[in-house]
Formats: structure tokens, C-alpha cells, sequence
């Protein structure tokens, strides 16, 4: 029980420091958000709170349970993400998807860090050989791989 809560700490406190590295991107580096960013911005946070949820209560695979949900779904947006910069025509621009998102509570309260105002091609410069979309979608894996290690362990 007791590694189960260190992976949901371990892994909460990596999707607060992706929020983190996605903030410094924005402000630091002038990347601007897609829509397809701020959704995978929104599952990173859902992973964090659950994770952490499940760490400190007593049935921590309630928590796992809901990161991995959220972790599957980033590994689908990350995937059209991934489709969408391999296919340059292919783009989701200023479409609905980034309208409804920019009117959602979040949006509005906190616009720093939940408006989508880029082009989702914008992928910028590859850092360690993988552009930004691959490392969330890396990242998305190892949180999905670790989470139902969580799940599918035996309690001894």
C-alpha cells in the first residue's frame, strides 16, 4: 500500500511540474497554446488532483482509477496532436473546439494558463530530438504504465 501511495505522490507531483514546464513555455518562451494543448494542460491537471486524491485516501485505487482515465485520454489527445503535426494541412486552428474551450469557467478565471490562442502545428523547436507534443504523449504513457501498475498490483 505503501508504494502505491509513493507512485500516486510521484506522479501527481510530475503532472504539477508539466503544468509548471507548460507555463514557462508560454510566458518564457512566448509558445503560444493550442487548443489541443490546453485540453492536454486540463488531463495533466485531472492526473495531478486525482493522484493526489488517491494518496491520501484510503482507497487509493479509486484515485489511480480516475489518473488513468484521465492519463488514456491525454494518450488520445496527444495522439491527434502527434497525427495533426504529421499531416501539415491537417490543422485545428482557430475552429469551435478553441472557442468552447475559451468560454469555459477556467478559461475565463485563469486565461494564463487555460486560453487557447496558438496554432496547434506551432509545435516548436525539438528539445532532446522530441517536440513538445511527443514528450506530453511520452509522458501520458508513463503515467498510464504507472498508474495501472498501481491498479493491477496485489497488496501483500
Amino acid at each position: 500500500m505503501k508504494n502505491s501511495r509513493t507512485v500516486l505522490l510521484l506522479i501527481a507531483a510530475l503532472c504539477f511540474l508539466m503544468l509548471g514546464v507548460a507555463m514557462y513555455l508560454q510566458h518564457a518562451m512566448n509558445m503560444a497554446p493550442c487548443p489541443l494543448c490546453v485540453i492536454q494542460r486540463y488531463l495533466f491537471l485531472a492526473i495531478g488532483i486525482a493522484c493526489l486524491a488517491g494518496a491520501v485516501a484510503t482507497q487509493p485505487k479509486i484515485g489511480a482509477g480516475i489518473g488513468l482515465l484521465a492519463a488514456l485520454g491525454g494518450l488520445g489527445v496527444g495522439a491527434k496532436h502527434l497525427y495533426v503535426l504529421a499531416h501539415p494541412g491537417f490543422s485545428c486552428g482557430i475552429d469551435p473546439v478553441e472557442t468552447a474551450l475559451n468560454k469555459i469557467f477556467t478559461a475565463q478565471v485563469m486565461p494564463f494558463m487555460f486560453e487557447a490562442y496558438g496554432a496547434c502545428e506551432d509545435a516548436g523547436a525539438p528539445f532532446f530530438g522530441l517536440s513538445i507534443p511527443q514528450w506530453a504523449f511520452v509522458w501520458f504513457a508513463l503515467f498510464t504504465v504507472g498508474l495501472l501498475w498501481t491498479l493491477l498490483r496485489r497488496k501483500k
